[in-house]
């Protein structure tokens, strides 16, 4: 097939597969899709009712049981019997599968690398595409770091099909729409918009459609990640996060029920909730699965627990700036033993430590993960303090602040709150008293000031003030559904 140039740009012009004859157009699929180079599209030539027809697939999206069926059938169509017009072949001999018809190069491109199996048949100007894909996955079992006492074991997987099908497990209503769009030049990334159609705001929803649809990148690299900083580009200096994320479907679908739009990315296990409240962010599954009592405990519990876990080594570091200030009652938290290093060096050399063994843990095979903790607990818990690098009081404080930032499911949370504990103790540090206060003011400027993508505000209901929903915030309540839906606006 000769080469075609493009007269503006003098690069090779792209083939179009649907100009010219069969043997042209098998030409112009061949060289389009290199496939005297890619190894895993498969192509085959084949006889469908006495015409030439080419077939081109994935390997690794194709399933044979259905595949092998519907060719067998297509086999067995007889000469005579074949229609002359492709609307003909459709209404009579199309087998009970997903078709879709293409007619745009563009298209048969995306479907065809997304695992959809197309067929090229003489003397149809249509290519036939059929959905026979199935993607490589793991089991839905229940995420890693939204485990729940009480409830269902099932977890989002990486791909969006089995994906969708959980949460329509869970609400089989008309109005559960799953819009998807297509975002990346390269990528083309599926990307589903989900929401009630009867309890969705509807501005809300067109927002992040409209933001979506804008988004111009080559790919989404990163997934969900890649996804969040382009609908909305994050202030580098304020580590809270924008977005709420679960890999649960109930919870997915609790919110889908309360009018939240939901955004899942294919290839990410994770789905993004808006509209996204300091509130939202801090809910658990736990405290649903429970009776309301319980559950007001635990979110209770979870809650004053961040707080503490803030605060609880600023304090301590002010207290032992200022001896004077410290009640005989509590005269216990002073350090008896002598001081080699400066409270605030071992401080800060535990919240990095923390953060190392975290990551040790991560890189660590799972038949040495235990024997290293049993080390590492030993080494850092005793060793070191009777060396005189630590003192036993700031060691007992640090192991509260490293076990009580497990106590909420959303890490980038957990590593906000880190910074401004991290802040709050240089400041306190240099500044004493003063320091404390400044960066406490921060910590409240950056929670007030923290933008959301769509909403009335980080802080809702506190800031717009509303009692109802605030009282559901620290309270598992039962609400009528007039009061819980738009709570999350």
């Amino acid at each position: 097939m000769e080469e075609k140039v493009n007269d503006n740009t003098g690069l090779p012009k792209e083939p179009d597969i649907f100009q010219g004859d069969y043997k042209e157009r098998m030409e112009a699929v061949q060289a389009l899709l290199h496939l005297d180079e890619n190894f895993d599209i498969l192509h085959r030539q084949v006889i469908i009712g006495g015409r030439k027809a080419s077939v081109f697939a994935v390997d690794g999206f194709l399933t044979g049981a259905v595949s092998e069926k519907v060719m067998e059938f297509f086999y067995s169509i007889q000469e005579q019997d074949m229609p002359k017009e492709y609307s003909g072949f459709l209404d009579n001999f199309a087998p009970f599968v997903d078709i879709v018809t293409i007619e745009d190069q563009q298209k048969f491109v995306q479907f065809l690398l997304s695992g959809i199996t197309c067929i090229l048949i003489e003397g149809y100007q249509q290519i036939i595409g059929f959905d026979f894909r199935e993607y490589p996955s793991r089991s839905v079992d229940e995420p890693e770091k939204d485990k729940v006492l009480r409830g269902s074991r099932d977890g989002f997987i990486e791909a969006l099909v089995p994906n969708a099908a959980l949460v329509r497990r869970r609400i089989r209503d008309v109005n559960l729409v799953f819009q998807v769009l297509s975002v990346g030049r390269s990528s083309k990334t599926d990307v589903a918009v989900v929401y009630m159609k009867d309890r969705v705001k509807q501005g809300a929803l067109d927002e992040i459609l409209n933001r979506i649809k804008k988004i111009n990148v080559d790919s989404l690299t990163l997934n969900k990640e890649s996804l969040a900083e382009e609908l909305f580009p994050r202030s580098w200096y304020n580590p809270f996060p924008r977005f709420k994320y679960t890999e649960r479907p109930d919870t997915t679908a609790a919110c889908l029920l309360e009018g939240s739009v939901v955004v899942m990315v294919d290839n990410s296990p994770a789905a993004m909730i808006l509209p996204t409240s300091l509130f939202s962010i801090l809910e658990d599954a736990n405290e649903y699965y429970f009776p309301p009592i319980t559950g007001t405990y635990l979110r209770l519990t979870r809650m004053l627990t961040s707080v503490v876990a803030v605060y609880i080594t600023p304090v301590l570091l002010l207290l032992l700036q200022n001896p004077q200030w410290v009640p005989p009652s509590l005269s216990f938290i002073e350090i008896q033993d002598p001081i080699n290093v400066p409270p605030i060096i071992q401080l800060l050399i535990l919240e990095f430590a923390i953060d190392g063994l975290k990551m040790a843990s991560i890189n660590t095979p799972n038949m040495l993960t235990t024997p290293l903790s049993i080390v590492a607990g030993i080494v850092f818990g005793d060793y070191t303090v009777s060396s005189g690098w630590f003192n036993a009081e700031i060691m007992l404080y640090m192991s509260f602040v490293a076990v009580a930032n497990y106590t909420q499911s959303n890490m980038e949370l957990g590593y906000a709150l880190k910074f401004f504990r991290i802040l709050l103790l240089v400041l306190t540090a240099w500044f004493d008293l003063a320091g404390f206060i400044i960066g406490s003011a921060v910590l409240v400027l950056a929670l007030l000031f923290n933008p959301v993508l769509i909403g009335k505000g980080y802080l809702y209901p506190l800031l717009p003030f509303n009692g109802l929903q605030l009282l559901k915030r620290f309270f598992r309540v039962s609400l009528p559904y007039s009061e819980q839906h738009g709570g999350n606006e």
